[in-house]
């Protein structure tokens, strides 16, 4: 499907956007351009790369006007750019909201306008029973985007959300953090050891980006199975890794905004999924305002069912974890500096 055509990425600077690229560089992917304000990481990339294939946009997503350029010509956007860390949104909440819900909101009629095809939205499982401004954020993140797909009906573009835990080894994530850490002689700082995450590596997250790109109509919701770990056992599987199994680590509390586990799909949305293997999707409630409709006799109005979180999913053991990290592409170098086969 992408063959001929091109591919934008928002927020394509960051990690999702370079795991893109080597997935599609190299294809026969007409262009893919890359959009974000960061002018400082467009100029190492395209250094890094040096493909003609790659083309760079400066623009801010809060920014339409910045949009409209960026838009022509395009065929198939996965809007990536968004506020991503919890305690800073906690402390900047409206700059959360300007980015991740007018910004999304700019993007997707930006899309319309522009004649986009489809459209992935990546989402977190923040925002899934969200207690945090992120995580509130990237919910209406989502009903932003939910609601263009259920009002532009068939007009010939599909817009779908993605929805993911704890990209490993990301930007600004705690892997490369411990590494650093243990490089320095610092102790490593967790902040409660039972905390549990959700477990994919960047070459995953998009693996279910494009697996709603190819499956997924209007306003489907895509959540990937996947394994959790304790805080805990990944600050003692990274050290043990490294061959400094005793390498001391200080346990600094939660910060601002966190939650013991978190929640990829909510109960209602279990209630209503569909499993497809080794992701679960969530068809969109397609019904207009006029609830004066009835149900045919038999039919269930509201189903029980459990939310699926970091607790109840599959528990990393420490060799399942360090075999994860050894496969992270996005630390292949570091892992050389200790020796690490």
């Amino acid at each position: 499907m992408f063959k001929n055509n091109v591919l934008l990425i928002t927020g394509g600077t960051g990690s999702f956007g370079n795991a893109v690229l080597r997935r599609f560089l190299d294809t026969d992917i007409k262009e893919i351009r890359i959009f974000s304000r960061d002018e400082k990481k467009q100029d190492d990339m395209r250094k890094k790369y040096n493909n003609p294939k790659l083309k760079f946009y400066i623009g801010d997503v809060r920014d339409k006007e910045s949009l409209v350029d960026v838009m022509r010509g395009v065929d198939f956007i996965f809007h990536a750019a968004a506020l991503k860390q919890v305690p800073s949104c906690e402390f900047y909440p409206m700059q959360a909201v300007k980015t991740n819900v007018f910004g999304t909101d700019n993007v997707l009629n930006t899309a319309i306008e522009s004649g986009v095809k489809r459209v992935v939205c990546l989402s977190t499982d923040k925002a899934a029973y969200p207690i945090n401004a992120m995580g509130i954020s990237k919910a209406m993140m989502e009903k932003v985007a939910l609601a263009k797909a259920r009002n532009i009906g068939g007009k010939g573009m599909t817009i779908c959300v993605t929805r993911y835990g704890n990209v490993m080894a990301s930007r600004g994530s705690v892997i490369p953090l411990f590494l650093e850490q243990i490089k320095a002689g610092s102790p490593l700082t967790i902040t409660d050891p039972n905390m549990t995450r959700f477990m994919m590596s960047l070459d995953q997250a998009v693996d279910l980006v494009l697996f709603a790109f190819n499956n997924g109509r209007n306003g489907d919701l895509f959540v990937q199975k996947s394994p959790a770990s304790t805080i805990k056992n990944l600050a003692e599987s990274v050290t043990e890794m490294v061959g400094k199994p005793d390498h001391k680590i200080n346990i600094i509390g939660t910060r601002h905004g966190e939650k013991l586990y978190e929640v990829l799909l909510t109960k209602e949305e279990s209630a209503k999924s569909e499993d497809l293997g080794d992701y679960y999707k969530v068809p969109v409630d397609d019904r207009d305002l006029n609830y004066n409709k009835f149900f045919e006799d038999g039919e269930e109005v509201i189903t029980e069912a459990e939310e699926y979180h970091s607790h109840n999913t599959h528990r990393l053991d420490r060799k399942e974890m360090i075999d994860m990290l050894k496969g992270l592409h996005e630390i292949q170098d570091e892992l050389k500096e200790f020796g690490v086969k």
